[in-house]
């Protein structure tokens, strides 16, 4: 039932072989060997340079139309396949097939959004102080592409990046996570099965460190697009700027969340908790500081626990599994580690807090209560099912503490107040700020962070901006 795992360079599919270096990838849920991953070698990161090179001199040169067409195919097959990739995205990266599935199908938006604004970089005539002179501004594609990609939304994190390349005239070269390699490679199929040019896209794999340092290394590429840690993330930006490349960074957050005084408790609850538990909470905008009004703190905090309490933990490909696995022990590990620091600074668990015999790499939605804003959970992103809550008096204090981490990616708030809502989009530093509801990454709107949280954004009319170089001309 899993595919078979393989490179994708200058339109071609590469399986292991004995002269290729190769991973196991594992079920999260079972610990099983699903598949065997190649790895990239040398040569073959030099080949995929090379085709993504040799198509731009004509891909650059494509009519948007043609973009447009083959982005549209690539969504109707993801939403025509949809099922099989799920399947396989369950069985690799853990999550519930229903998430997966909404992952695959949302994916095809992005597809097609993005078919119809290729259609539309335009530039524009400026008009000149000399009658003689035409002052124009084009926008053109700015080159070869290398992309890295995280597991916890393979298909997602891969195709917003490869659509806005593609759709902007440039070629791309993608290293997707060996964590959950199967829907990136669905990705590669979906592409070439739509007529997509040999070397437009190209997919390798292998140990990040040595992929990341060969590819931003190479005088051809000229972009390179990151979502991850912000420490990895800083470290590829570092090495990017000393060779001068463009950037588009995705990075980590520790998101808060606001619950005013006069919130709607029960939207605050279903959405905090949804939010937080989705991909078993690794999710680079999941809710992971709660701050709740001191007045509303206890009606709040028990209807939390319970809500938390009745979510079904189980195998992904269960039907009526609500969370799944956390990708790999090392996650379990570093939930057991945050729970250990709030215990010895004093936190009360108030509900989960430990790993279930379950048979994988699960650990149980957890909430803590009672630590300071210097634990380890208020200053470290967790990325995992675990949650704290706080109090707070007034909203000047929950502004800022909410603002005082060197993270800006996304925020929460709640309140029925029109004056405290003004204040909380105005004040809270992030790069996308969430009021009653959550209602991040359509196609269509922008997704990105501030401060150590990254720069730029993907989707929305921003969408093409890093892959595009502006040039002006004057002519007489």
């Amino acid at each position: 039932m899993y595919p078979e795992l393989s490179l994708y360079i200058n339109g071609e599919f590469i399986g292991p072989s004995d002269a290729r270096r190769f991973e196991e990838v594992v079920n999260p849920a079972t610990r099983q060997v699903l598949g065997r991953l190649p790895h990239a070698s040398v040569q073959d990161l030099d080949h995929a340079v090379a085709s993504a090179q040799k198509a731009f001199e004509s891909w650059k040169k494509s009519s948007p139309m043609l973009r447009s067409e083959i982005l549209r195919r690539v969504g109707a097959l993801a939403r025509e396949r949809a099922d099989d990739i799920a399947r396989a995205l369950t069985l690799d990266q853990g999550k519930p097939l229903a998430e997966a599935k909404m992952e695959v199908v949302g994916c095809a938006d992005h597809a097609d959004w993005h078919a119809e604004e290729c259609r539309r970089i335009y530039g524009r005539v400026i008009p000149s102080r000399d009658p003689a002179v035409r002052q124009m501004v084009l926008r053109e594609p700015i080159g070869v592409c290398a992309a890295f990609t995280p597991w916890n939304f393979p298909f997602n994190q891969a195709i917003r990046k490869i659509v806005a390349a593609i759709g902007a005239g440039c070629t791309i070269i993608l290293k997707g996570p060996e964590d959950a390699p199967s829907a990136v490679v669905a990705l590669a199929h979906l592409f070439h099965d739509a007529g997509l040019p040999p070397g437009v896209l190209n997919i390798v794999w292998g140990v990040p460190h040595e992929v990341s340092s060969h590819l931003i290394a190479s005088p051809v590429v000229r972009k390179i697009s990151f979502t991850g840690s912000v420490e990895v993330g800083k470290k590829l930006a570092a090495t990017a700027s000393a060779h001068m490349k463009r950037m588009t960074m995705e990075l980590g957050g520790h998101a808060p969340v606001i619950v005013c005084e006069d919130a709607d408790l029960d939207a605050a609850v279903l959405v905090t908790m949804k939010a937080k538990l989705r991909n078993a909470g690794q999710v680079c905008v999941a809710p992971t500081r709660l701050f709740v009004h001191d007045a509303i703190f206890d009606a709040f905090r028990d209807r939390m626990v319970a809500a938390f309490e009745r979510v079904k933990v189980g195998a992904g490909i269960e039907t009526d599994t609500v969370m799944g696995p956390l990708a790999h022990d090392r996650r379990v590990t570093e939930m057991e580690s945050f729970v250990a620091d709030a215990k010895a600074r004093g936190g009360s668990v108030l509900t989960g807090g430990y790993a279930p015999d379950l048979g994988g790499s699960f650990f149980a939605p957890t909430l803590i209560t009672g630590l300071e804003d210097d634990a380890k959970l208020m200053t470290h992103e967790p990325f995992g099912p675990i949650a704290p809550l706080a109090r707070f008096k007034t909203l000047d204090e929950a502004i800022r503490r909410a603002n005082s981490l060197p993270f800006g990616l996304a925020s929460y708030a709640f309140t029925e107040n029109a004056k405290a809502a003004h204040r909380l989009a105005t004040e809270l530093e992030a790069g996308m700020v969430n009021i009653n509801h959550s209602g991040m990454a359509l196609p269509e709107t922008p997704f990105g962070g501030i401060k150590d949280s990254g720069f730029g954004s993907e989707g929305g009319a921003e969408t093409f901006d890093g892959y595009l170089n502006i040039k002006f001309v004057t002519q007489i």
